[in-house]
């Protein structure tokens, strides 16, 4: 049954969410497309220099993303408590950024007198952007309707460009953030697109890479990553719960057995990630090339997923099954 939006994004249940945002019969987004033999790998291009824009803009982290040929995966990480720090100043400047704003908006900007009543109004105008500024919906609406409108004025056209809402799934813990992260990051080698992470192109995997082998680059226009335990811009509480390093050995370590190709089992010893957050490695491998089948609205130990659907009012959570298999150590 379709839930409310506001159902399925709650930052009291968690603040990291797994976004997929996929086009209307399956057109192109980017890429060579088989059929017209119109290449549209430029858009690719649009859409992260869009999310650069925004992720500079919202108090929403980017954590993965991977761009697709004709659809996109983000992980998100929701920081509310940001934006309703802000000065008014900051958030009409944010939001102005985006949006023409009323001539209020600028007055109060260039510093103007504002009468009481006209406070009154830019009063409500900036808790409405406050509150906007830190949500998912917006921020996915000013992503997809941007790039829409940009895709069909190139192809000459109307209508729909994307298959209704965007999906999200709820990220519960540590472990399902870790799984749909890698998800994400694994996308082109599991469809085997690329050999491996170097070259998979238009990845947040890619990203982190180069800013390691290229750390005195200039401006790439790559959007603004959230970080890792111990990275130069741990802020603590906004930072990943892993280090980077531990992340990419994972990546190396499950992108050998995912391509399509060349399925196997992960042997040898445990990757030392997923021995910490006490996950099953035969499992792992499995949920990484089967995440969205096997959890739909969110991921999580059972006991998290149980919780969750006590939340909902609901008997049960996809995914309760698989999670009992993931988390051996959560069972009783």
């Amino acid at each position: 049954m379709t839930r409310a939006r506001a159902t399925l994004v709650s930052v009291e249940q968690t603040p990291y969410y797994h976004c997929v945002g996929r086009c209307v019969r399956r057109a192109f987004l980017c890429g060579v497309d088989a059929v017209s033999g119109r290449n549209y790998e430029h858009r690719r291009d649009w859409l992260r220099e869009r999310l650069a824009e925004l992720v500079d803009v919202f108090a929403i982290d980017l954590c993965a993303y991977a761009l697709m040929s004709n659809h996109y995966h983000l992980v998100v990480h929701l920081r509310p408590t940001a934006s309703r720090a802000w000065l008014p100043q900051e958030v009409v400047q944010r939001w102005t950024r985006l949006f023409t704003g009323p001539d209020i908006a600028h007055r109060f900007l260039r510093e103007e007198t504002l009468d009481t009543a006209e406070r009154e109004s830019l009063d409500r105008l900036v808790a409405t952007w406050r509150e906007r500024l830190g949500n998912l919906s917006w921020f996915m609406r000013c992503l997809n309707e941007y790039l829409a409108r940009r895709a069909n004025a190139e192809d000459g056209c109307t209508g729909h460009f994307w298959e209704g809402r965007f999906k999200t799934q709820a990220l519960l813990d540590d472990a399902a953030l870790l799984t749909a992260m890698a998800y994400v990051d694994l996308n082109p080698v599991r469809a085997g697109m690329a050999p491996d992470i170097p070259h998979s192109d238009y990845t947040s995997a890619q990203d982190r890479l180069e800013s390691i082998t290229q750390p005195t680059a200039s401006d790439t226009g790559w959007p603004t990553l959230q970080p890792f335990v111990g990275a130069e811009r741990d802020d603590a509480a906004g930072a990943l719960p892993f280090t980077l390093q531990a992340y990419l050995e994972l990546l190396d370590h499950t992108g050998r057995v995912v391509r399509e190709d060349q399925r196997a089992f992960i042997d040898g010893d445990t990757p030392e990630l997923l021995a910490q957050l006490g996950v099953a490695p035969g499992e792992w491998l499995a949920t990484v090339t089967d995440l969205q089948a096997r959890y739909e609205l969110a991921m999580g130990a059972p006991e998290r997923l149980r919780r969750l659907a006590a939340a909902w009012a609901a008997k049960w959570v996809c995914g309760i099954r698989f999670a009992r298999r993931l988390y051996p150590a959560a069972q009783s």
